[in-house]
């Protein structure tokens, strides 16, 4: 539930966040560890922006290169550092906290990571937050269902917002 949570707050969807919360807190989840569920995906979420920056100094700089995912150019990611020193550093330090063992432990918060970094679709993320759960001792079948959750809440979040759709079609003219 604590995924869900996660994944919920980064599609944005109400009725998912309201669901899933009840359902933790009938789970006996504390408000803590729903707050770290949420501080690691609103990492999570922001990470995955920076990290697609690289494709933003990429294309600022004319890479001709067509692959718009390479790990190599990660490694450009330092360069924010030096554009915007203070920000980045901020990030960075906020991101750190969020992924330190709290209420929720490191192999926890790196299972939310992989669902919330599926959900961003950011491959950066997947690979770096993949790696800490291995590391964290997840299983690859705990992988694969934070993997399964963020696929359902996903796919959840866009039918429950179907329904806003097909009330707007029927109100126009």
């Amino acid at each position: 539930e604590l995924i869900a949570i996660a994944v919920a707050h980064t599609t944005g969807c109400p009725y998912c966040i309201e669901l899933h919360v009840k359902q933790a807190k009938n789970k006996e989840a504390t408000k803590e560890e729903l707050s770290e569920a949420v501080m690691v995906a609103t990492a999570l979420k922001a990470g995955s922006a920076l990290a697609h920056g690289v494709n933003a100094l990429n294309a600022y700089d004319k890479n001709e290169d067509d692959e718009l995912y390479r790990a190599a150019y990660f490694n450009r990611l330092k360069e924010f550092s030096q554009l915007n020193g203070d920000v980045f550093k901020a990030f960075i330090a906020f991101d750190q906290q969020a992924m330190k063992a709290g209420e929720l432990s490191v192999k926890e918060k790196e299972l939310i990571a992989i669902a919330v970094a599926h959900t961003t679709g950011c491959p950066y993320c997947i690979d770096i937050h993949t790696k800490g759960a291995k590391k964290a001792k997840a299983t690859k079948e705990e992988v694969a269902e934070a993997i399964m959750v963020a696929t359902a809440l996903k796919a959840g979040s866009a039918l429950a917002h179907g329904v806003n759709a097909l009330i707007a079609f029927d109100e126009s003219n």
